[in-house]
């Protein structure tokens, strides 16, 4: 890939071992790429990787519950996010729901790509779309569904 990628990596702490798990299986990738991690996870990711000999640029937040989420999607709004990785404990209640719907809501809002699972994760970052010069992702449009303007298109 020639383009670096601004790359948020959040994980819950039941799912940290996942994204750990997951960034030592994409090292090659990653270290090409400037990471924002909240918190801990952010210092576990650093920490494996370079125990792997990859060293790589990691940007740490706050954890999630003091306002990590809340920094990541302040960085979506502003354009300094290209790709999302978020694992999340869907199993357990968060006490930050908020926050958390907040930087999934921003993502959506600011067309910012967001992996909630490994696989998507990996569909996404081996996507030769990052490199395509004559790819421009859409904007999102939000506007009220017109039935007859559809249905006279499709004649």
């Amino acid at each position: 890939m020639r383009k670096k990628l601004t790359i948020a990596l959040v994980a819950h702490d039941a799912r940290k071992s996942d994204m750990v798990d997951w960034a030592l299986y994409n090292k090659e990738f990653l270290s090409h790429h400037k990471l924002v991690c909240t918190g801990t996870t952010g210092a576990l990711i650093e920490e494996a990787l370079r125990a792997h000999g990859i060293e790589v640029e990691v940007e740490r937040k706050n954890s999630g519950p003091l306002g990590g989420d809340t920094e990541v999607a302040a960085m979506v709004v502003q354009h300094e996010i290209d790709l999302a990785v978020f694992l999340i404990d869907d199993l357990s209640a968060q006490p930050h729901e908020a926050d958390i719907q907040m930087l999934l809501r921003q993502c959506r809002v600011h067309n910012v790509p967001i992996a909630c699972n490994r696989y998507s994760a990996d569909l996404m970052i081996t996507s030769n779309l990052w490199d395509a010069d004559d790819y421009v992702p859409s904007p999102p449009v939000y506007k009220p569904f017109d039935r007859e303007a559809f249905e006279e298109k499709m004649r």
